[in-house]
């Protein structure tokens, strides 16, 4: 089993080290971080990897396998299926043979779909050990992982905690959901399987934060985030970025996804728009703009929106801001990579907070993407 050490800094990063390696790591400033490949990807190498979920009958092959080369093309790097059935493990090789970003079956209750996906070339099992039967079932899932290198991520959620727990705690707090995960990973590890992620899903953004950082604490699995049942778009998006976003910005987390009651093309938005906004933003501009005030002259609200637009599609780690005046222009706006800042009728274009030159106001967002072009 490979390691990547975190370091618990403000500035994260992370590196590689050997067995030997880690014996000189002092305790307490690091956390130890295992390794999982997923397809082409690996879990814990210090990259947030963006999941979603496909949301078609799997009756219909094509369209499942629509939306799965869709979801690529948004930014999807890890894309699920739900194979509730055996006859649906079809979908698996239907899917993977249009798009080049790892699937992963989603599994419940009959074990058997687990080993029919496996064989079929899926490059991730989530499941709930607790749900596929005797510990005999979970046996011969771990057997067939390890015969086609396939990881298991151990998903618990707060709606569907074990009852022997509820009865311990009294209500899905974190820790039951952390003791419910651990339970669960042992029960893999007692079949000598350790190629694991773990998710522990709340509705409740409270309960989900301080489960994870309670988990991150006691495990070294790569930890897969995110806030189950999160809502539709508006109040779904508001919970995954503080919940998702929190723990980001604690160093914790290794991919996510965004759960919207929605299109799943609106998570792969969300969860970018998160990863910039925690500064782990991968091939995406950062845009900042002012509130706007009795300062500004010019269209700024309208201007802002026509940026942002206009550079949905342009996959560069940049900030761009779109300011209103010169209280809020060039100098507050000095870290931005470029940016405007407007007048009356007029605006300036600058970089890092140099002036590069004035234009009409007509002009500036023509300007504006023609120096975005050069970066």
């Amino acid at each position: 089993m490979a390691y990547s050490v975190v370091f618990s800094a403000p500035d994260i990063f992370y590196a590689d080290y050997s067995v030997s390696d880690l014996r000189t790591v002092l305790e307490g400033s690091v956390i130890l971080k295992k390794k999982v490949k997923v397809g082409g990807l690996t879990l814990g190498d210090g990259n947030i990897y963006v999941q979603s979920m496909l949301n078609i009958p799997y009756e219909d092959v094509e369209g499942n396998v629509n939306q799965a080369v869709q979801l690529e093309k948004a930014g999807c790097e890890i894309v699920r299926v739900s194979v509730p059935a055996v006859e649906a493990a079809q979908l698996i090789p239907a899917i993977k043979n249009r798009i080049s970003i790892p699937l992963v079956a989603d599994i419940h209750f009959d074990y058997k779909i687990a080993l029919k996906c496996a064989e079929m070339g899926v490059d991730k099992l989530r499941i709930n050990p607790g749900n596929v039967g005797s510990e005999d079932k979970v046996r011969e899932v771990c057997r067939a992982c390890r015969r086609y290198n396939i990881p298991i991520r151990v998903g618990v959620n707060s709606g569907s905690l074990e009852k022997p727990l509820l009865e311990k705690y009294g209500s899905p707090c974190a820790e039951a959901l952390v003791e419910s995960a651990l339970n669960h990973v042992r029960l893999l590890e007692r079949q000598d399987f350790e190629d694991t992620v773990i998710s522990i899903k709340a509705s409740s953004v409270p309960v989900m934060i301080r489960a994870y950082r309670l988990l991150n604490e006691k495990c070294d699995y790569p930890l897969h985030l995110g806030v189950t049942e999160a809502g539709t778009e508006r109040m779904g998006v508001i919970k995954s970025a503080i919940g998702i976003g929190s723990l980001l910005c604690d160093g914790i987390g290794d991919t996510i996804r965004v759960s919207l009651t929605e299109n799943p093309l609106l998570e792969i938005k969300a969860a970018n728009d998160i990863l910039a906004a925690a500064g782990r933003g991968k091939n995406t501009v950062e845009i900042v703009s002012c509130p706007t005030c009795g300062r500004t002259q010019i269209d700024l609200i309208g201007l802002a929106h026509k940026v942002e637009e206009a550079v949905a599609n342009v996959h560069k780690n940049i900030k761009v801001a779109v300011m209103g005046c010169i209280v809020n222009g060039p100098g507050e706006a000095r870290e931005a990579d470029i940016g405007i800042a407007g007048g009356n009728g007029e605006g300036l274009v600058f970089k890092k907070g140099k002036i590069i030159c004035k234009v009409r106001e007509e002009e500036l967002l023509p300007v504006l993407l023609e120096e975005i072009d050069k970066l």
